[in-house]
């Protein structure tokens, strides 16, 4: 019955009104259909976009880094910030005399960054044509006499050390900080000649540790790292005797990437903050 009443000719305006609106949602359905996957394709280019305009190559292995010994506090802490912020590497060091290492790099010995304490030491390294593209300086260093804790030689001045019966450790000639040394000693017009000279900074600044001589010629950064275990005094012809310090990828670096970005550590406003409060100057 209900179907005769809709079929009558009375029921005939309702049911084109009928066909009309159920024609209508069905164009509204379409449409919303069309709007949505169009959103859905949006949304996947977008994501699809965004992964690959932030995608980059992971960073992973050993990243094996020569450096000067002076170095070793801060570039620890850079190593471990490193470290951080690319889960699956490793930053392994080497610390030591900036000679020996230039000589180990020059001899093979398998290392993907070289920070020497002297533009010098550097030269060993790109005379034989075993870094890639030009050192930067990224610090400079001062040196500074450590005393043992309170002075109790009264050093006062460079030439305080070449006082009768005064113990004092220099490093090695050929080692930067030995280099410097002398180069201040030869501005001054003073000779001196140490109880030993030390193959690195550390080694020299540790015979002071060890109370085996009074003083030594050290850079302000190892001083400032010991703490109270020794007392700086710093002298005026140091400022002729500054250090620069270069940094450099090596040729045949084993892992590459992951050097390079180290090294764009090392020279970010994040790194220069660390080598700052080490003591460091600016480059």
């Amino acid at each position: 019955m209900t179907t005769r009443s809709v079929s009558g000719p009375r029921s005939r305006p309702r049911a084109r009104w009928t066909l009309r609106a159920v024609g209508g949602f069905a164009l509204a359905a379409v449409a919303l259909t069309a709007c949505s996957s169009g959103d859905s394709d949006g949304a996947d280019d977008s994501s699809t976009k965004s992964s690959s305009g932030s995608s980059s190559k992971k960073l992973s292995g050993t990243v094996t880094v020569f450096a000067a010994a002076s170095l070793k506090e801060s570039f620890t802490s850079l190593g471990k910030s490193f470290e951080k912020e690319h889960p699956g590497t490793k930053v392994s060091f080497n610390f030591g005399g900036s000679d020996a290492l230039a000589a180990s790099i020059t001899s093979g010995a398998p290392a993907d960054v070289f920070a020497a304490a002297s533009p010098k030491t550097m030269k060993t390294v790109t005379d034989a044509k075993d870094a890639k593209g030009a050192p930067a300086t990224f610090v400079r260093n001062q040196l500074e006499i450590a005393t043992l804790p309170g002075n109790p030689k009264k050093i006062a001045t460079l030439k305080d050390l070449t006082r009768s019966g005064l113990k004092v450790a220099l490093c090695a000639k050929e080692v930067p900080c030995g280099a410097a040394a002398q180069k201040a000693l030869d501005g001054a017009g003073l000779k001196l000649t140490p109880v030993s000279y030390e193959q690195d900074v550390k080694g020299a600044l540790t015979k002071v540790q060890l109370k085996e001589v009074d003083a030594s010629v050290v850079y302000k950064t190892d001083v400032k790292a010991a703490g109270g275990k020794v007392t700086g005094v710093e002298f005026p012809e140091s400022k002729k005797a500054i250090n620069d310090y270069p940094i450099a990828l090596l040729k045949n670096a084993p892992n590459a990437e992951a050097a390079s970005a180290f090294i764009d550590l090392v020279k970010s406003a994040q790194g220069q903050k660390v080598l700052g409060q080490a003591g460091f100057l600016k480059p």
